[in-house]
């Protein structure tokens, strides 16, 4: 198992939408907080922060489920400021509250990462909750603090809504448009011979056609949650379709066409009905499935927390012990390394080692960018509220580029925050931030150490076993596909879930790879199921369901139908 130091710190492309969670942060956050400047009661931006932080969520789903995702996200950040305010009301024990925090950690983070609530997951909510129990506070202060969390909350669900009044199919859209494009990076650079490839250059394919398939099936789940009456649902689906045929097998000129179809869904606006392919028999039957899969119950939210168990020890006994370590060391604030040691826990220990290495050098870099703007925020009140804004939309704009970068610009607004109820010694808060973030750093490396995975090649073995059996029924139904009793949506559902039990075969396979101290991987067999799944995800886009006016050879200039990748 290797540990990367520079892999780690080296930065990638920015998010699409980076600009979206920049904006929108700074538009929820601006205003409760410029008031309360006004009012001279800018100690109560500690509330008030609390709902407006929401408005980094959800920008990646469509506007009916970012309603619903939004809503819930607000409910579970007032639910953890009211435990935190509380537990801060009922005892002043710091090894009380450090123990309260780390449940608390641990509970949001199993519940963001059952939920896939997306970046950034847990660790603002376990930032806000930490904090709040080290606030003073008496139970009848409770009430009124939560309703100013509340109000705040109300205000930054309008925010992340209002896009849709311009744009209602934007995040659908981009989805799509991804998808489009990664298929068309794979067409174009491994082609149909991808199988007959070896060494490097197999890796190298098999690792697009991963990515490809992710955010197929990414796009997939994204259309679904549109609901059934949008009406960019069925225009998108048919590009999504055609993306599906030249994953499985790519054919002269699909990369260009795919190209095409993502350039041309830029733009404001409703998708035209007539955008896309012309449907057939074919198209018709993949759309079905897509309904039928719609019917299928997804897991149930206890079956996704199982596999999470190993993630929550860590997590849990991570925080308790970097937050005790920071008491026992004397600082003043032992909820920073509590929440360092949080912000640490990934998948498995490799992606906790990288995400660790990024935690210290953006927190120390920023704790020397800190030292730098606080004689400018000492101003007044009015430039220490501004120079937190325009931290928070740098860190929005520089985090999907790297971790540590975003953690730059995160680490002084978080110092300034602090200052937001009385002017505090810089040296102090610079030696306090120091120290809790080496220790919340080493002692949650430690817990995830100690801490392994037992059950990660176990999982490995189920998602092979799936991947094999939804093979098998994929075969089958493609055996019999010229039959007249063969059922078309049943051969759409079959391709779908094929194409879904690859995509989770990968990532269980890649999780439990980063893990130590685990039995053998089936790393041969892995790569056979995966090689053969697509070979028959293939043989179905050149045998299509009964009554498809395709042709068993695909036109050149279009890519044909296969399966949907629509949930996992």
């Amino acid at each position: 198992m290797r540990l990367p130091l520079l892999q780690a710190l080296r930065p990638g492309r920015p998010a699409d939408i980076w600009y979206k969670h920049a904006v929108s942060v700074v538009v929820a956050t601006a205003p409760p907080n410029l008031l309360l400047v006004a009012l001279g009661r800018l100690d109560l931006a500690v509330y008030t922060m609390a709902g407006s932080l929401c408005a980094l969520y959800a920008h990646n789903r469509p506007y009916a489920a970012r309603a619903r995702t939004l809503a819930w996200l607000i409910a579970g950040m007032v639910a953890g400021v009211a435990v935190a305010l509380t537990a801060a009301s009922l005892t002043s024990s710091g090894v009380v509250l450090v123990a309260v925090g780390a449940v608390l950690a641990a509970a949001q983070k199993v519940l963001c990462d059952a939920t896939r609530v997306g970046p950034p997951g847990n660790v603002i909510l376990t930032f806000v909750s930490s904090a709040a129990l080290f606030v003073p506070q008496t139970l009848g202060q409770v009430p009124g603090h939560l309703a100013l969390a509340l109000a705040a909350g109300a205000f930054a669900w309008m925010v992340g809504m209002a896009p849709g009044l311009l744009r209602p199919h934007g995040p659908e859209r981009r989805a799509v448009v991804q998808a489009l494009r990664q298929v068309a990076r794979y067409a174009g650079t491994s082609g149909a011979d991808a199988d007959a490839r070896a060494g490097a250059d197999a890796a190298g394919a098999d690792a697009a056609r991963a990515d490809a398939a992710g955010a197929v099936q990414n796009a997939w789940q994204t259309l679904l949650m549109t609901g059934r009456h949008s009406t960019s649902r069925r225009p998108l689906g048919r590009l999504l379709v055609r993306a599906e045929a030249a994953l499985a097998a790519p054919a002269p000129g699909d990369a260009e066409t795919l190209r095409s179809w993502a350039d041309r869904l830029h733009g404001l606006g409703r998708v035209p009905d007539t955008f896309g392919p012309p449907l057939d028999a074919g198209d018709e039957d993949e759309l079905l499935g897509v309904e039928v899969e719609r019917a299928v119950s997804a897991p149930s939210l206890r079956q996704r927390l199982v596999p999470l168990r190993a993630v929550a020890l860590r997590t849990l006994l991570g925080c308790a012990l970097a937050g005790w370590a920071s008491l026992a060391l004397g600082v003043g604030r032992p909820y920073w390394a509590l929440v360092t040691a949080a912000a640490l826990f990934q998948i498995n220990l490799t992606l906790t080692w990288s995400r660790g290495v990024q935690r210290v050098v953006g927190n120390l870099a920023g704790v020397a960018l800190f030292a730098a703007l606080a004689p400018v925020a000492h101003l007044n009140r009015w430039t220490l509220v501004l120079t937190c804004l325009a931290l928070n939309f740098g860190a929005e704009a520089l985090i999907s580029r790297n971790y540590w970068l975003g953690s730059v610009c995160v680490t002084p607004m978080a110092l300034l925050v602090t200052e937001y109820a009385h002017w505090q010694s810089t040296p102090e808060l610079v030696l306090d931030r120091t120290v809790d973030t080496l220790v919340g750093a080493l002692v949650g490396l430690v817990a995830a150490v100690v801490v392994t995975d037992r059950r990660a090649v176990d999982r490995v073995a189920e998602a092979l076993r799936r991947a094999e059996a939804a093979r098998h029924r994929a075969d089958t139904l493609v055996a019999g596909a010229s039959g007249a009793s063969a059922a078309p949506a049943a051969l759409a559902v079959a391709r779908r879930d094929l194409a879904a039990a690859l995509v989770t075969l990968r990532g269980t396979t890649q999780a439990a790879s980063g893990e130590w101290w685990l039995r053998a991987l089936p790393v041969e067999a892995v790569t056979r199921e995966e090689r053969a799944g697509h070979r028959t995800l293939a043989a179905t886009v050149r045998h299509p369901a009964p009554g498809s006016a395709e042709a068993v050879t695909r036109p050149s200039h279009r890519p044909g139908t296969t399966t949907e990748d629509a949930t996992s």
